[in-house]
């Protein structure tokens, strides 16, 4: 394995020169004759009895026994609280009784006072508080040792000494390097997980796939974790390596690398660039000269060796479903269960008041320098699985982590972990950022009508809709599973208004906030607050925007608005519209439509209002987000409001086809069927395809210029590398269009 281009980036020196340098000792002429008195006895050096030279890992017998096979690096990768064995050669046949003395350290300060250093003897071998020993069998000059770590073992790179007992000091010889990750397998680890089947899909799958859209229209991304990629192990542990704590207390930051929830939240800091030269830096602008635009990432693999290749420079850029992939990877890498999971409705609470409040003028827009909250069409972040020593059994579990780059904390942009049972009770005073978490999933929405006289005016309140559809992918398939629950009971249900109070109160103390500014302004909200969750006088209209045929990229739109009197009398109502493309955090980027009618609304009568939105009007402002949101204010007699509003995604398409079974080493060939989705000729379009398992690095695939909706077929093969389920990724790209992206699972048989 290629290693940083810092010393600092390893915990434990060399790993592939002190093994080389031993060897060397031992051959030279002057060791030679040396090893030739130590066998007969006492040498000037005062060294006494055999030595140590060389270690041979064993890593396919440790390998398979700790599942860290997949792995691509020649060290040993083991996961702590489980035994492993290796075999140590001496320059003579060790005594029965005698004993041999380990070291094992990480670290460039390793402790035992600080549980970065250990040195124990082969005696009684057990799984426990300390590192353990014991000689399995001896052959001739060899003999094989079994050694086990206890299951809070700090995790990291190990350097590992030898010597035997009867040599006097300074005989220790340094062997080499191991890495040692947390345990989802062993009871004792603080991340265990009881279920095979979680720990194959939030460990040891390299691939995933990622939730996007709208609450309504929720599409499935495939995204390549790669954890075990060539140099993704190094990689991991250099961000550890990289992180302020570290820089500033290396001992003590090593230290704390036995518990998951520092690691954790060390990673959510170091995966976004804000406050440190962390992996990814985020853009939400829509501009991204000088980078690459966060939709034509397919995986984590490119963006973290472009880091470390880059010697840490972030890399350009990113969203929150990229640093989600991103910390995925690095957890699961380090072997800490994990998952990817996105919110629909997504609320950025920045007053910390557990409310969003949206200002809209009279046309339904959003006016950007009123509005500080948003709400996002979604938000993605990642939950990783481990016991709470540090809240109590009822908190363990699932934990919220968010690398995304929005609110700082301690100082530093980091989230989490948050008990996801925390959030859904309401107790978040608890470590760590439970409050910002709460809002994201349960936060009041609430729309104010700003007038010229600068007055306000409530037009819309409801508490059921941030934290719609919070899904992940299942365990075991490509299903999408519904995980709301997870986070709070039903809404509208006595319980889940219950828990909305109880978690005011504790944003209200002084124990959970201190500072006293914080407290003064959620105080002044509170005080409305029961008000607030009230809604508006009804109006006497209803309104909702229909769609007239499906919302399709480089077509026109057809849509209606459809207004309905629910009185007895005839209403006179202003109806005025507008449309803008959007990021999918909901800010607006570009006005599309802006119109007023007059409508009529005899008793009971139900009338609509034809939209159309040309693909001339959208296409020059569409982000690669493929988003529209249509709004409509609604004036009626005697005062009363109406505010409608539909968020649309355009759709695409892009079909993939294996041609036949596939196997280890054989190739199989792929057809990619792709559509021009424009009524225009376009070329300089590029298939792009990656996938861990089925091609080393990216496939890249130019396609003849497509005349305008012309579809076509592209065959290109591939050859497997590794067994089971692997996830190829096909996007087509464009400069006249946002990406098309697509993927596949293939299921590869072993070779025969």
């Amino acid at each position: 394995m290629s290693k940083g281009p810092e010393p600092e980036a390893s915990t434990a020196g060399s790993r592939n020169s002190l093994e080389a340098s031993a060897i060397k000792k031992v051959e030279s002429g002057e060791e030679k004759e040396k090893t030739q008195k130590d066998t007969k006895g006492l040498n000037h050096e005062g060294f006494v009895g055999v030595r140590v030279t060389k270690v041979d890992w064993q890593q396919t017998r440790n390998g398979a026994a700790h599942r860290t096979r997949e792995y691509s690096c020649c060290e040993l990768v083991v996961r702590r609280g489980q035994l492993f064995s290796i075999r140590l050669y001496l320059t003579g046949v060790l005594d029965r009784e005698e004993t041999l003395t380990l070291t094992v350290e990480t670290g460039s300060q390793a402790s035992e006072a600080l549980h970065t250093k250990a040195v124990f003897q082969t005696a009684h071998l057990e799984v426990g508080d300390a590192w353990t020993a014991a000689k399995e069998a001896q052959t001739g000059n060899t003999v094989t040792v079994s050694l086990a770590s206890p299951p809070d073992a700090v995790i990291g790179r190990y350097l590992l000494s030898a010597r035997a007992s009867s040599r006097r000091k300074h005989g220790d010889r340094k062997l080499g390097e191991f890495v040692l990750l947390f345990n989802p397998w062993c009871p004792e680890d603080d991340v265990f997980l009881a279920s095979e089947e979680e720990r194959q899909e939030y460990v040891l799958n390299d691939s995933g796939i990622i939730y996007r859209g709208v609450e309504k229209h929720i599409r499935a991304q495939g995204w390549n974790y790669g954890q075990f990629e060539e140099d993704i192990l190094n990689i991991c542990l250099s961000i550890l390596d990289r992180s302020p704590s570290y820089q500033e207390d290396p001992a003590t930051d090593v230290s704390c690398r036995h518990n998951p929830v520092y690691v954790t939240r060390v990673v959510s800091a170091m995966v976004n660039s804000n406050n440190d030269r962390g992996v990814v830096q985020g853009q939400w602008q829509g501009k991204y000269s000088g980078g690459t635009s966060p939709l034509h990432w397919r995986g984590s693999v490119a963006i973290l060796q472009k880091w470390f290749k880059g010697k840490y420079k972030p890399v350009k850029y990113g969203q929150c479903w990229v640093f989600a992939g991103v910390m995925c990877t690095v957890l699961r890498c380090l072997g800490i269960p994990t998952r990817v999971v996105s919110n629909f409705n997504s609320a950025h609470d920045t007053d910390k008041n557990l409310s969003v409040d949206k200002y809209v003028d009279s046309f339904g827009r959003t006016l950007e320098d009123l509005t500080e909250d948003s709400m996002w069409n979604f938000h993605v972040w990642n939950e990783s699985w481990f016991a709470r020593q540090d809240l109590g059994p009822s908190y363990d579990g699932w934990q919220v982590l968010d690398a995304t780059p929005q609110e700082e904390s301690e100082g530093m942009f980091q989230c989490g972990p948050a008990s996801v049972t925390a959030i859904r009770e309401g107790d978040i005073h608890l470590a760590h950022d439970g409050p910002f978490v709460f809002a994201e999933v349960n936060a009041d929405y609430i729309t104010w009508l700003w007038h010229k006289d600068e007055s306000q005016e409530r037009v819309y309140s409801d508490t059921k809709k941030i934290g719609r559809c919070i899904s992940t992918k299942a365990v075991g398939s490509d299903s999408r599973v519904d995980i709301t629950s997870l986070y709070k009971y039903p809404e509208g249900s006595q319980k889940e208004r219950q828990v909305y109070r109880k978690a005011m109160k504790k944003l209200l103390s002084v124990e959970a906030w201190g500072k006293r500014s914080q407290i003064q302004r959620a105080s002044r909200h509170s005080l409305q607050h029961d008000d607030l969750l009230e809604p508006p006088t009804k109006p006497s209209i209803t309104g909702k925007f229909k769609v007239l045929e499906p919302p399709v990229l480089g077509h026109d739109l057809k849509l209606a608005l459809s207004l309905a009197s629910l009185t007895s009398q005839v209403l006179q109502v202003q109806v005025n519209l507008s449309g803008a493309t959007i990021l999918y955090t909901r800010r607006p980027v570009a006005e599309i439509l802006h119109e007023s009618h007059t409508v009529r609304l005899d008793p009971q009568e139900e009338k609509k209002i034809p939209i159309t939105i040309s693909y001339s009007q959208y296409k020059e402002n569409l982000t690669e987000d493929k988003k529209i949101l249509l709004a409509a204010m609604c004036l009626v007699t005697k005062g009363e409001k109406l505010l409608v509003e539909k968020d649309i995604t355009l759709e695409d398409f892009i079909i993939i086809k294996v041609l036949g079974p596939a196997t280890v080493g054989v190739a199989v060939a792929v057809e990619v069927t792709v559509v021009n989705p424009l009524s225009e000729r376009v070329k300089d379009c590029v298939l792009m395809v990656e996938g861990s398992g089925l091609l080393q690095g990216q496939l890249s695939i130019n396609i003849p210029t497509l005349q305008p909706q012309e579809r076509a077929l592209v065959q290109f093969s591939i050859t497997p590398t590794r067994s089971g389920p692997r996830q190829l990724q096909v996007d087509l790209v464009s400069p006249h269009f946002p990406d098309i992206k697509g993927f596949v699972i293939i299921h590869v048989a072993a070779a025969k």
